[in-house]
């Protein structure tokens, strides 16, 4: 087991503890305020441009349709009443925690693309970003997150495929904390 698996699993295990009061209310707000379902499972390309089903609590109604946010004409329309504060506060993102204990995530990492964002995969197969586990957060996403075209998105992922280590990806971490704490870079 390397390093960086160690680790992955040791904090994801510990977080999943931690945070198991506030996922057990966040799932509760999500069944009260809108039918369907308590996560959403997304498939996504992880490591190696293999396939694997991403869970998140549900931010959206149940007939969305299964794009980027950012590709819908009116992505508030589509919001559960809970859907906005759970992406501003990122609670959403907290059951993938599951998917770093199963080796399809890192704490670290690129962030997973949809399976149907075909530029974005290609970009990242071209500059073998696609080798990496994708990750919970990631250099692009405490460089700008939603805010970020494509293009630079990929080179920051390239950029962190160059420069990862341990030191790295804990100041991403700290980074990713402030950022969430602030509300920053989420634009849906």
């Amino acid at each position: 087991m390397t390093l960086k698996k160690g680790f992955d699993i040791t904090c994801s295990f510990v977080a999943l503890i931690f945070l198991a009061i506030p996922m057990i209310l966040t799932a509760f707000l999500v069944k009260l305020t809108s039918t369907g379902p308590v996560l959403y499972w997304s498939d996504r390309v992880g490591r190696n441009n293999k396939i694997f089903r991403m869970p998140k609590f549900r931010t959206m109604l149940i007939d969305t349709p299964a794009v980027a946010t950012h590709l819908l004409g009116d992505p508030d329309r589509w919001l559960t009443p809970v859907g906005k504060f759970l992406r501003k506060s990122s609670l959403d993102e907290l059951p993938q925690l599951f998917s770093i204990l199963a080796g399809d995530m890192s704490i670290v990492g690129p962030r997973p693309a949809l399976f149907n964002q075909g530029d974005l995969i290609a970009l990242r197969t071209e500059k073998g970003v696609h080798q990496l586990t994708p990750g919970l957060t990631g250099w692009a996403q405490v460089n700008g997150r939603d805010e970020l075209p494509i293009p630079v998105k990929v080179e920051l992922d390239g950029w962190y495929l160059q420069n990862q280590s341990l030191i790295l990806d804990l100041k991403i971490i700290v980074q990713t904390f402030v950022q969430v704490l602030r509300k920053e870079g989420i634009t849906h």
